[in-house]
């Protein structure tokens, strides 16, 4: 029997091609995104390409009651959901006291952090009772560390990271498991949302065919977490992250961040 999809942040970079995975191998969808015009060529394009059916839902994920319509929507059309993919999420570069907005810092916390903790409370206890459902949450290896100069989307995904690993052994026995991907830099409208792009951070950033590929698996595999999509330099400094001086580190990602880095 085909699987339904509810994926967050549908139509941008990484999500994109975690829409294609699960609708090539014959998977339904119910896309999520802010921009009704962009949802609905998407689902046109993978209705014609892979022949499955697609639903949308605009909503603006920054706001409560817009996420609570995004669950009462699923409800009320009487559509099961048999994977929930939170992909949704932003970062942007600055310093947190003098360059950053509150409204563009509290929007993050409310997209990256509150949106997909409403949406796992809300569909949890459907998948608990019918004993089956996988939850994939996009993290990132910025949970691993501070980030200064993009300190709160750091913390978000730290944030991101540590709840799904808890969830994860909350629902042991229940035939539901969450799934935390932690990518590294990519190539995605995320970079130039960010104001990322002339950063040292991203001047190798990586394709997401990748990553999107490894977290799809480790999702149907029921794996805790799974790293994927590192350029060189960063598979050694992650492995070895937690040996560093702590002041070292925020010096070395301070650096990698800071504006015109990457030239």
């Amino acid at each position: 029997m085909a699987q339904t999809a509810l994926l967050t942040g549908s139509y941008g970079g990484l999500g994109t091609v975690l829409a294609r995975i699960h609708a090539s191998r014959g998977g339904n969808l119910i896309l999520v995104g802010r921009s009704q015009e962009k949802l609905d060529a998407q689902a046109a394009e993978l209705r014609q390409q892979c022949g499955v059916t697609v639903h949308t839902i605009a909503a603006d994920l920054s706001r409560a009651d817009e996420v609570e319509k995004v669950y009462t929507t699923v409800k009320a059309n009487g559509w099961s959901v048999d994977y929930l993919m939170n992909n949704a999420g932003f970062g942007g570069q600055g310093d947190f006291a003098c360059e950053r907005s509150m409204e563009q810092d509290m929007s993050m916390i409310a997209v990256n952090i509150e949106a997909p903790t409403r949406l796992a409370k809300l569909f949890l206890p459907d998948f608990i009772e019918r004993g089956r459902g996988k939850v994939l949450n996009v993290s990132s290896t910025a949970a691993t560390m501070p980030g200064p100069l993009q300190a709160v989307y750091y913390a978000t995904k730290a944030y991101l990271t540590s709840w799904s690993n808890a969830l994860w052994r909350e629902l042991q026995d229940t035939g539901v498991t969450v799934t935390a991907l932690m990518p590294g830099a990519m190539q995605t409208g995320f970079v130039n949302a960010g104001g990322l792009a002339d950063t040292a951070l991203f001047a190798h950033a990586v394709s997401p065919d990748e990553v999107a590929l490894a977290g799809y698996e480790a999702m149907l595999r029921g794996d805790l977490n799974v790293t994927a999509g590192l350029p060189g330099w960063q598979r050694p400094m992650m492995a070895l992250a937690s040996l560093f001086p702590k002041k070292a580190m925020l010096d070395f990602v301070y650096n990698q961040q800071v504006s015109g880095s990457a030239h």
